[in-house]
C-alpha cells in the first residue's frame, strides 16, 4: 500500500509540473525602435574656445531654436557661465598650443572620453604667439586629425581660420595669423577624404580685432561671440540635416594683378593671393548680389569715387546690386562706378573700391 501511494504522489507531482510552452505560445512584445543616438560635438581649441567660449552657447542656442535638438556637446571640461544653461561641455584649453597637444598625445585620452562624431578645432593662436612657423602648426594638425580617425573613422571635421590677433608686445603675430591662415585651405584639401571630410571655416573675414575682441585676442561677449557662431553654424547645421554646405562661390580675379577680390581683417576689400578660401568666394544672386558662403553681401558704402566696400547684412538695396560686363568691369547698380584696384596697386593689401569707370586693367575681373 505504501509503495502504491508513492507512485500515485510521484505521477500528480508530475502533472503539476507546467508543460514546456510551445512554439505557438505568444512571445514577450519585440522592443519599439530606439531613438537614434545624438550627435557628439566637440570644441577643440585654446581660451578663444574654453574660457568662457560663450559662442558655444549661443551655438548650442542657435541649434536649439532650429530644431536641431538631437546633439550632445562633449568634452572633459564643463560649461562655464554664459548667462543660460547650456549644453557646454568642451575640449576648450587655455593657454594650449595645437603643437603641444600633438606633441604630447593628448587628444587620445579626451577622444576615448567623449567619442565625437563632429570635431570644431580653433586652434593655433598661441603656437602664432610663440612664433612656430604654419608649417609646424599644419604637421600637428595633420597628427590631431589622424588620433579623431583612429578613435571614429567617420570623424566630420570643421577647422577655422582663426580669427586675427593683435596682442600688445607682438607686432608680427597679425602676419602670422595671415600666413597660417592662407595655407589651410590647400593643407584642408590635401587630408579632407570621402568618409572624414575637411571643412575650412572662415573666422578671420570680417572679424576686427578692434571692435569684436576685449583684448585685441579674445572675442568680446557681444560682436566678438557672435561672429564666431554665426561662422561655425552653417556648415555644422549642414552636416547635422545631412545636406549640402553652402555654396563656395567663385572666385573674383584681378586682369592686371592676378590676385583675387577678398576681405580684409576689417571688412573692406583688397586683393590678396588666390588661396581658395571663404573670403574670397562669392555667389552671384538673381538679385544680382555677391554673396559670401556666410549669407553677406557685397555693400558699397556710398557712391562717389574711393567710397570702400564692405560686407554687410543682405538688404536687396542698389548699393548692394552688381552687373559684370562683357568687358570684365564689375559695377554698382547705385552709382554706376566699378570695383578698382586704387592706384594701380597689384600687391597683396591693395584696396579695392569704387571709381570711375575707365577701361584700365585695374579695372577688368574674371571668375574662377
Amino acid at each position: 500500500m505504501k509503495s502504491f501511494l508513492a507512485s500515485l504522489l510521484a505521477v500528480l507531482l508530475l502533472c503539476a509540473v507546467p508543460a514546456p510552452a510551445s512554439s505557438s505560445t505568444a512571445q514577450p512584445a519585440a522592443a519599439g525602435p530606439s531613438a537614434a543616438a545624438p550627435t557628439r560635438i566637440m570644441a577643440l581649441g585654446d581660451s578663444i574656445t574654453g574660457s568662457p567660449g560663450c559662442w558655444r552657447a549661443l551655438l548650442w542656442q542657435h541649434l536649439q531654436a532650429s530644431g536641431l535638438t538631437n546633439t550632445d556637446f562633449v568634452g572633459t571640461l564643463p560649461a562655464q557661465g554664459c548667462g543660460f544653461t547650456y549644453d557646454g561641455e568642451n575640449e576648450g584649453h587655455g593657454g594650449f598650443l595645437a603643437t603641444r597637444i600633438a606633441d604630447e598625445n593628448q587628444l587620445p585620452g579626451w577622444l576615448s572620453s567623449t567619442r565625437p562624431d563632429i570635431v570644431l578645432v580653433h586652434l593655433g593662436t598661441n603656437d602664432v604667439w610663440n612664433n612656430i612657423p604654419a608649417s609646424t602648426i599644419l604637421t600637428a594638425f595633420t597628427k590631431l586629425v589622424g588620433q579623431m580617425r583612429a578613435s571614429n573613422p567617420d570623424t566630420k571635421v570643421l577647422v577655422a581660420r582663426i580669427i586675427p590677433m593683435n596682442p600688445s608686445g607682438c607686432a608680427e603675430c597679425g602676419q602670422r595669423v595671415v600666413t597660417l591662415n592662407d595655407a589651410i585651405p590647400g593643407w584642408a584639401s590635401a587630408n579632407s577624404t570621402t568618409r572624414s571630410p575637411i571643412t575650412v571655416v572662415d573666422q578671420w573675414t570680417g572679424f576686427s580685432t578692434a571692435t569684436d575682441t576685449y583684448d585685441g585676442v579674445h572675442p568680446n561677449d557681444t560682436s566678438g561671440i557672435q561672429k564666431i557662431e554665426s561662422r561655425w553654424y552653417p556648415p555644422l547645421a549642414a552636416l547635422l540635416t545631412g545636406t549640402t554646405p553652402p555654396p563656395t562661390g567663385t572666385a573674383l580675379v584681378g586682369t592686371q594683378s592676378g590676385r583675387c577680390l577678398d576681405l580684409a581683417a576689417a571688412g573692406t576689400t583688397q586683393l590678396h593671393d588666390c588661396t581658395g578660401a571663404t573670403s574670397q568666394q562669392w555667389t552671384s544672386t538673381t538679385a544680382r548680389e555677391l554673396r559670401t558662403s556666410a549669407g553677406r553681401c557685397l555693400d558699397a558704402t556710398g557712391t562717389s569715387a574711393g567710397a570702400d566696400l564692405r560686407v554687410a547684412t543682405c538688404t536687396g538695396q542698389p548699393n548692394q546690386q552688381w552687373t559684370l560686363g562683357s568687358d570684365g568691369t564689375l559695377k554698382s547698380a547705385q552709382s554706376s562706378l566699378c570695383l578698382d584696384a586704387i592706384g594701380q596697386g597689384t600687391a597683396n593689401g591693395t584696396r579695392v573700391a569704387l571709381w570711375t569707370c575707365n577701361g584700365q586693367t585695374n579695372q577688368k575681373w574674371t571668375r574662377r
